[in-house]
This record gives C-alpha cells, structure tokens and sequence, in this order.
C-alpha cells in the first residue's frame, strides 16, 4: 500500500509540474531580449545574463558551493561593439540579415573591387589596403565565436542578397579584441536525503553569439535559454521533490567560443568529479517533433538502456536517437575526464542556429514538457 500511495504521489507531482509552460517562456524571453546583447561580450552582455540567472537560482533555494554561485575565468574574444558598414555595389547591406563578417576579423575601412575567383568566392583588391578580403557567397548565414584575429577579412554574404555580379566592397568594420575577458560559470545544489556526497548533474550553457556592430544581436532562444531554462524548471522540481542523491546544476559560459567554461569547471570542481554518478549536459531544447538525439549513447549503454525504455513506456517522445563520442558541447571535457555523461538536444521544428533568427517568438517548445518527465524518471532510475 506505501508503494501504491508513493507512486501516485509520484505521477501527481509530476502533473502538477507539467501544467504549462510559462516559467520556461518567461526565462527564454528574458535572456533573449536586448538588454543582454546575445549574451555576449559586447556591453557585458553574458555577465548581465549571469546575474539574472543568479538571482534565479537564489529564488529557487539553491546551495552554494562556497559563498557565490560564481566560478570566475577568463579568456581572450574578439567583438565588434563599433561601426559595421557593407555597401555592396553601393548598395548598403544589413548585418546579421544579409551578411556576417569573420569573427576573426579586424578593424578596416576600404573600398575594394571585387575579382570573382569562382561561383562563391571573390577578391578584394585594392591598393590602399594591407588586410587582404574576399566575399564568399552563402545560402545560410551562421555566425560564431573568435578568440583570436586574423589578418584576412572574410565577409558571408547571403546568396539570395546579390544574384547578379558582385563589383565592388565598401567595408567599415570596427573590432575590439579583449585579451582577458573575464565571465562566469555558475553552479547551486539540493542536497540528497541520503547520499548527499554523491550527485546527479545537469549542465547546461547560457551565453551565446553576441552582437555584431551597434544594430545586430543574436538572441539565442533554441541555443540555448531553451536549455538553461530547463534547468531551472528541474531545479524548482527537486527543490520540491528532493532526490536520494545531490543534485547540481551548472550553468557554463564560454560554450560558444570553444566549450571554455566546461573545460575550466573540468580542471576546477567544485567538487570531485569522482562523486558525480552521472551528468546530462541540455543543448537546443526548444523543439521535440522528431524526438531527441543522445550524444554518449554508443557509451554507457546501459544508462541509454534505461532512458529508451522509460521513452518506450510512456510514449513521450517519437524517437530516441543515439550517436556515438562527440566533442560538440559541454559534456564533452566530463567524459574525457571519465565521468559518465550524456548529451541531449531536441530535433525538428525551427531550423534557425547560429543566426539573428534563433528568437522566442517562434521557439514552439514541442515536446518541453515530455522531454523533463523523461528527464526526471531517466534520473530516478539512476
């Protein structure tokens, strides 16, 4: 009979939890919104965004482990905080939505006439200018991170912007290169009822693209508050449910620019990597119509067992996929270090990444609610 009343008790937290949505749009909407600037390194933008979610984690009751949320870093990134200018053909361009310069770039301020070397690539000449350039044609704009400059200005420009022949570059580009950037990884607890030196961890990375120039941002709804506010969604439930073991959750920086704050926690815990019995690292977690993709699968088959068989259950999703080792995202530097980790990310719906598209408006959430029921049984099964 206790079976039966603390299985129901079970199944009705996990309703009450699944309600609705809104604190996941809530958080998605205010890490996306322009005062965060992307969550980058132009205006502060990522430490902005490191703050609020601090506060988040006060809120909810999170421990700390030491007397700030915060774990402290840093590293070199170039920006662009100043003028961006593109006059193709005379034609002035819009950045973010007709082209993208090369993270690595630097500042420079010429007019080129462009030599077509193939169908998607022309060179800059001209006499005034030491930085070489060339215009490579694209279907989709995506942008990234740099942490160091080069001497080549690269400029995508969106196919569809120019079907004709390309003439002539007027560029104005102004780049600030920060050698010591200094930002944060942000980590908070609930303590086990019983094994509270053991720990169940979810990640999760919370910066994403920046801006480009005074005008363009990348908001990064799907990459990643889409992530970070399902760790807050978990955190509110084991707060209220706590779980036999520990359960930390790590919010990294730096994911965008090189997996930076994953590798710096790796080589500084907060506590040993040896108590962390598994962690689930959540990229892209904005969609769901054809399931997820499980990144470390291929590995540590039996966790991938247990979760395929709560999924086979319940229904929740369409498909589980599997990959095998992977280097592309924040459980990569756990895994290296011998700690059992997964990788999740959604598939389907939006296909907006890396670009100025990536908003909360058109986040659809699909499968949100499935995918953190599946995640808190794949956990009690642990």
């Amino acid at each position: 009979m206790k079976l039966v009343i603390a299985f129901l008790l079970f199944v009705s937290s996990l309703s009450l939890y699944s309600q609705d949505t809104s604190y996941a749009r809530k958080i998605i909407k205010e890490l996306t919104s322009e005062k965060y600037l992307g969550r980058g390194y132009v205006k502060d933008g990522v430490n902005k965004a490191a703050g609020y979610i601090s506060n988040e984690l006060k809120s909810i009751g999170l421990l700390k482990f030491g007397k700030s949320y915060a774990q402290s870093y840093s590293f070199p990134v170039n920006t662009f905080p100043g003028k961006m200018e593109l006059r193709i053909n005379g034609k002035l361009v819009i950045p973010g939505k007709h082209y993208l310069v090369d993270p690595s770039a630097k500042s420079i301020h010429r007019t080129f006439q462009l030599m077509q070397k193939d169908s998607v690539t022309y060179k800059g000449v001209s006499d005034k200018s030491t930085l070489p350039l060339q215009v490579k044609l694209k279907k989709k704009l995506t942008y990234t991170v740099a942490t160091e400059l080069i001497d080549l200005t690269t400029i995508e420009l969106l196919k569809d912007s120019f079907p004709g022949e390309l003439k002539t570059a007027e560029v104005f580009f102004e780049n600030k290169m920060i050698p010591d950037f200094k930002c944060n990884n942000l980590c908070g607890y609930i303590k086990g009822t019983e094994y509270a030196d053991s720990f169940l961890v979810f990640t999760a990375h919370y910066d994403h693209l920046g801006a480009m120039g005074k005008t363009t941002y990348f908001p990064g709804a799907n990459d990643n508050a889409s992530g970070v506010s399902v760790l807050l969604n978990l955190a509110k439930y084991y707060k209220e449910h706590p779980s036999k073991y520990s359960v930390a959750f790590i919010f990294f920086s730096g994911e965008e620019a090189g997996l930076l704050g994953s590798k710096y926690y790796s080589e500084h815990p907060l506590f040993p990597l040896s108590q962390i019995k598994f962690l689930t690292n959540l990229d892209l977690l904005g969609t769901g119509d054809d399931g997820i993709m499980v990144v470390n699968a291929s590995v540590f088959k039996s966790q991938f067992e247990k979760l395929n068989s709560i999924n086979t259950e319940k229904k929740y999703l369409k498909q589980i996929k599997q990959r095998g080792k992977a280097a592309n995202s924040d459980h990569y530097w756990f895994t290296e270090k011998g700690v059992p980790s997964f990788f999740i990310y959604t598939m389907g719906g939006i296909q907006a990444y890396h670009d100025i598209y990536d908003i909360e408006k058109t986040i659809p959430l699909t499968k949100y609610i499935e995918v953190c029921k599946l995640l808190i049984e794949f956990t009690a099964k642990l």
